[in-house]
């Protein structure tokens, strides 16, 4: 058998890459979640779906930034060392 390296130079711009689309992922989610939040905020409960919405894409993009930069990490530690 043999193996086949890949270039550290593609890897981390494999990782670049993912990191910064999971960033325009989150910074979009958080956009239509303060959109949402605040088109229709006068009715504060839980049965106003558009602000349970906007309050879940609010999470959501926290939690998408946060993978995005654990994916990052661990990408660039990778890369330091092979």
């Amino acid at each position: 058998m043999t193996t086949k390296s890949v270039p550290k130079e593609q890897t981390e711009r494999e990782g670049n890459a993912l990191f910064l689309t999971m960033k325009i992922t989150a910074w979009v989610a958080f956009i239509i979640g303060v959109v949402l939040c605040l088109s229709n905020y006068e009715n504060f409960s839980d049965s106003n779906s558009s602000l349970m919405t906007g309050i879940g894409c609010l999470v959501g993009s926290v939690f998408i930034y946060t993978i995005g930069t654990a994916i990052s990490l661990v990408q660039k530690r990778k890369a330091e060392s092979e």
